[in-house]
C-alpha cells in the first residue's frame, strides 16, 4: 500500500474531543466525528466516521497489517473473500469474548469500542485494495460483510456504532446471568425443602 499523508493518529482525534467541553452536537457538524452519549452515567464515547478513520495514521497501519495477513492465507491457497470473512468473524467473537469477561461494560467500551470500528473498516478497506475493488462505502459495502451482523457504513458509521455498544454491555449482563443461574442450579437444597419433596413423591407413589 503506497504511503499517505496521515500524521494523526486514533488516540490524539479522540483526545482532542473528550477533553474538549463544548456542545457535542455542534462538534459533530463537518469534524467527522460522531459520539455516543450513555445518559445512564453521563459518559461519552466519540468515534471517528468511517471517511475520518482514513484520514488516520491507525488506518494506514491497520491496512498494511490486514494486508499481509490476506496475502499470507492466499499464499497456503485460501480464498481471499473466505479469509477476510473468518478474520472478521474471529475479531467479533474475541472482542464480544472480552465484553463478557470486563469488570465494568462502561470502561471497556470508552477503551475498545472506537478502536474496533477503525480496525473493522480498515479491514474492509485492506480486502477492497487487495481485490483491486473500489474502497467500500455506504453505496458499496464489501463483499465481507454480506453476513455480519451490523450495517457498517450507515449514518457514516454510527448504526455500527450503537448496535455494537449494545452488544458489548448485552455481553456481560448474558454472563452474569448465566453464572447466577448456574449458581442457582448448585445451591443445596434446604433440609425443608428436601423433606418437602419427600413428601410429594411419596405421595405419588400412593
Amino acid at each position: 500500500m503506497a504511503e499517505t499523508q496521515n500524521t494523526l493518529s486514533l488516540a490524539e482525534l479522540l483526545a482532542d474531543y473528550d477533553s474538549a467541553e463544548h456542545d457535542h452536537a455542534a462538534a459533530e457538524r463537518n469534524s467527522g466525528m460522531q459520539h455516543i452519549h450513555n445518559h445512564a452515567n453521563g459518559d461519552i464515547v466519540w468515534f471517528p466516521t468511517w471517511q475520518k478513520n482514513r484520514e488516520t495514521t491507525d488506518w494506514e497501519s491497520a491496512v498494511n497489517e490486514f494486508t499481509a495477513e490476506l496475502e499470507a492465507a492466499a499464499g497456503q491457497g485460501a480464498d481471499l473473500s473466505d479469509a477476510a470473512g473468518e478474520l472478521l468473524a474471529a475479531r467479533l467473537q474475541t472482542l464480544l469474548a472480552e465484553a463478557a469477561e470486563a469488570p465494568d461494560a462502561n470502561v471497556f467500551i470508552r477503551e475498545n469500542l472506537a478502536r474496533y470500528l477503525s480496525e473493522t473498516w480498515s479491514l474492509g478497506d485492506a480486502y477492497a485494495l487487495k481485490t483491486g475493488k473500489e474502497l467500500p462505502g455506504a453505496g458499496s459495502p464489501a463483499g465481507i460483510f454480506a453476513s455480519y451482523p451490523y450495517q457498517v457504513y450507515e449514518r457514516d458509521g454510527g448504526s455500527f456504532a450503537s448496535a455494537l455498544w449494545n452488544d458489548l454491555v448485552d455481553a456481560r449482563k448474558n454472563r452474569i446471568a448465566a453464572e447466577e443461574a448456574e449458581r442457582k442450579a448448585l445451591k443445596p437444597i434446604s433440609k425443608k425443602a428436601r423433606k418437602a419433596a419427600e413428601r410429594k413423591a411419596a405421595a405419588r407413589k400412593r
